[in-house]
Parts: structure tokens; sequence; C-alpha cells
């Protein structure tokens, strides 16, 4: 592995984009933005959030889109219901409810129409200028001991280079996901496994995939992306892709890659919602056991 770097400029904002319009969630989202769908307690893009203030960042830009000012709404302050949690002497819930506003600085850019991951990343140029920065999709929903979005940048302060999360994923299923050409270079074994990335593809069919490794989101990207982006045609849908921008950047700069430590749930799925609802309750120290033994008592009636 290369020898640590000096000087590297520290990674202090984090953008999250959320202007997708979640059709998969169809009807619930027909009101609501995807991103505010409860994971047993919390809104998706909170689990998100608390990912990067946990990982030493707390200035963030949401990328939002029509219909979500709900997200505003929930992470500013709510005087009236602080003041009646305050009325009804709720102190535990007024202490939640103020924990929540006060995680962050947080600024707003508005992407008019919904064009692809790497147009809603490029809509942050200005907010971002010269600075490196990371991006965390709230989609993408990450259990882990040390935050996925820290073991990245742990990786950034070694090489100075981008960095992308990583996971294997069956063959079958790689057509879903940006995926990478990569050569290991952490010894076998180790973890989390760190790697140069040699190429990458934006969703390619299983039988022309460079490997089974999949970018998943979260990104410690730097400012000549957005270059790259800029320089892109978009698709034939209009979108512009993350994965591409990637592509041009590689051929400006090393890349590289963390096959990170912890289980991923994709909560833009229903299935995968469900899994990480069940999943999260369980782990919870007031929950888990009465909904194991529910559980329990739900598999015996349904087999």
């Amino acid at each position: 592995m290369r020898r640590r770097q000096k000087n590297i400029p520290a990674v202090r904002k984090a953008v999250l984009p959320a202007a997708g319009l979640g059709t998969r969630f169809l009807p619930a989202t027909k009101a609501q933005p995807k991103e505010m769908l409860p994971l047993v307690d919390k809104p998706l893009i909170q689990y998100a959030v608390e990912e990067v203030v946990r990982s030493g960042i707390k200035n963030i830009c949401i990328i939002t889109g029509r219909g979500k000012a709900a997200i505003e709404d929930h992470f500013d302050v709510s005087f009236e219901l602080e003041h009646l949690l305050r009325a009804r002497h709720q102190e535990d819930l007024l202490a939640i409810v103020q924990q929540i506003s006060e995680l962050l600085n947080v600024t707003y850019i508005r992407q008019r129409e919904a064009l692809g991951l790497g147009h809603a990343v490029w809509k942050a140029k200005d907010e971002i200028g010269d600075n490196p920065f990371a991006v965390v999709l709230s989609d993408d929903i990450i259990y882990s001991q040390v935050p996925c979005l820290r073991q990245l940048l742990r990786v950034y302060k070694r090489y100075g280079h981008p960095v992308v999360a990583l996971m294997s994923v069956p063959r079958e299923s790689i057509s879903a996901y940006g995926a990478v050409d990569a050569k290991l270079l952490s010894p076998p074994g180790a973890a989390p496994a760190i790697y140069r990335i040699v190429d990458l593809v934006e969703k390619p069919r299983p039988e022309d995939a460079p490997s089974n490794m999949a970018i998943i989101g979260r990104y410690i990207l730097t400012p000549q992306i957005f270059k790259c982006l800029e320089l892109l045609k978009p698709e034939p849908g209009g979108e512009i892709q993350l994965t591409d921008g990637l592509r041009g950047l590689l051929k400006r700069r090393r890349i590289y890659g963390v096959c990170f430590e912890g289980v991923r749930y994709d909560a833009g799925d229903k299935l995968g919602f469900l899994k990480a609802t069940v999943e999260f309750a369980l782990r919870r120290k007031d929950l888990g056991g009465p909904f194991r033994e529910y559980l329990r008592r739900l598999c015996g009636t349904w087999q």
C-alpha cells in the first residue's frame, strides 16, 4: 500500500441527493418524499444524516425537488411541537425532536428535473467549490459498528484521492448497479478490503460486467468530478449518471474502493425496505424482545 500523503484537504461537507420521484413506492410517495418514509420511527434520510454526523461531518447540502418540503421541515426547528411537549412535560420526546434540528448545518438546492444522480451531484458545485466532499444516498441504509462513510474517509485520508463504497453482489444482479474492475491493494483477508479502481461501468449486462463488485451509495469525491459531469452527454432518457462521471475522473486521477464492513439494505426497493424494517426493529432494545416473540408466533401461524 502507498504511503500516507500529507496536506490532504479535509472533507467538511456532504451532499445528499433527495430529488427522486420515488415511483417504486407509489402511491405512498404521491404526496410525501420517499426519503421521509419511516424505517421503524425515523425517516430514511435521517439515518443518512446521522451516519454523516457520526463520521465527523456537520455541513450537509440536500438536493431537493418539487414536493420535498417535508424534508426541510423535518430538519428545521418546530416551535409549536416543542412548546406542546414542554407543556406536557414530555422531556424525552422533546430531546428527540430538538436533537434532529441540532444535528447539522444544512443547505438546500433545488433540482428542477430528476435528471439522474450525476446531475444532482453537479447541482452542488457552487456550494462545494474547490473542496473534497462526500455523497450519501439515503436509499442505501447501512448498519455497521464504524459508519460506512467513516471507513471511506480513513482511506481518503491515506491516499488523498476519491473513494467509493463497494459490495459483492450476485452476478445476475449486477445490472442494477455500477460495476468496477478493481485491483486488491490490502492483504488478502484484511478488513475492510481496499481496492484501486481500474474501470467503472454503469449497469452492465451480467455477461459484460467486469466483476460482481458493485458501487454502493457512499462516495468521497474531489471537485474535478464537476467538470467531468459537465462534459457528459445525457443518456437517451435525459439522465446524467454519476458512474459515467467517475469514469471520466479516473482518467485524471486515481480512484479507490472500500469493501466496507457492515450490512447494506436497499431501502429504495419494497422488499429491501421491509427487510431493513424488521432487522432494525429486532436490534432495538425497547422493541427487539417483544417483536422477536411476535415473529415466532407469526411464523407458527403461517406454516
